[in-house]
């Protein structure tokens, strides 16, 4: 390699320790292996413009996992009566591309990534696509550096910071647990009848009544017998106008 090649990339390493400074106090994480930041803020116009450097792909590829398993394991805990259809729904609104990207944003990772000249004039560092891949790949990279329990600390405090703001707003909602408050506010009884089934065993659809305070105040319908409870609970709500 020509001496001034090695030069200017010992000057470009020595530029991207200080950005990486900054954002590294952005999201109060430091990594050991500095080379796994610059990996995740590398897209791949800029490695194949270089020829030489990785790009952040693989480490998106990682990080979509991790974010997933992350996600899905805090819903699943924060809400164990919501049903498998709910949680899914809520999971792919925390983790689609729109609020990735947000969240990028928030962190302002678009000024750190390294680009192409032709993404750059473009608007790359704005693109929803470009920024929701970099924080997947910025996910992989905490992953590798530090593991699993550093990974979540940054998901938890970049990704699922808003969650009940999120969860309200999703159509994911807990309508049970609402009609519950609802009910012990006003001193009400209040339960759930499966009133029919039907299907065979391995696709049955259940049918299911809510009594409140001794009156039928919403009927559902589900795969299982929770969603049904959800859907009945909702209509219930939707009769009370409390939704």
């Amino acid at each position: 390699m020509h001496p001034w090649s090695l030069r200017n990339i010992q000057i470009e390493w020595m530029m991207d320790l200080a950005e990486y400074d900054v954002i590294e106090k952005t999201i109060r994480y430091k990594f050991k292996d500095k080379f796994l930041l610059r990996m995740a803020l590398t897209h791949s116009s800029f490695a194949n413009e270089q020829k030489e450097l990785a790009s952040n792909e693989r480490l998106e590829f990682l990080g979509d996992s991790v974010l997933s398993l992350v996600v899905t394991e805090y819903i699943y805990r924060q809400l164990p009566e919501i049903d498998e259809g709910y949680l899914s729904k809520l999971r792919a609104s925390l983790v689609c591309e729109p609020a990735l990207a947000k969240k990028a944003r928030y962190i302002r990772l678009g000024n750190y990534l390294k680009l192409s000249h032709g993404e750059e004039l473009s608007g790359g560092r704005e693109r929803s696509s470009i920024l929701a891949d970099a924080l997947e790949a910025l996910i992989g990279a905490i992953y590798l550096d530090g593991g699993l329990e550093s990974a979540r600390e940054f998901i938890m405090n970049f990704v699922l910071d808003d969650f009940d703001d999120i969860y309200n707003s999703s159509g994911a909602f807990d309508y049970k647990s609402k009609l519950q408050e609802f009910a012990q506010k006003n001193g009400y009884s209040i339960s759930y009848i499966v009133t029919d089934e039907s299907g065979p065993d391995h696709d049955k659809t259940f049918y299911v009544e809510v009594i409140v305070n001794n009156e039928a105040m919403g009927h559902g319908a589900g795969k299982t017998k929770k969603e049904a409870e959800q859907n009945s609970a909702k209509e219930a709500l939707e009769k009370i106008r409390i939704i």
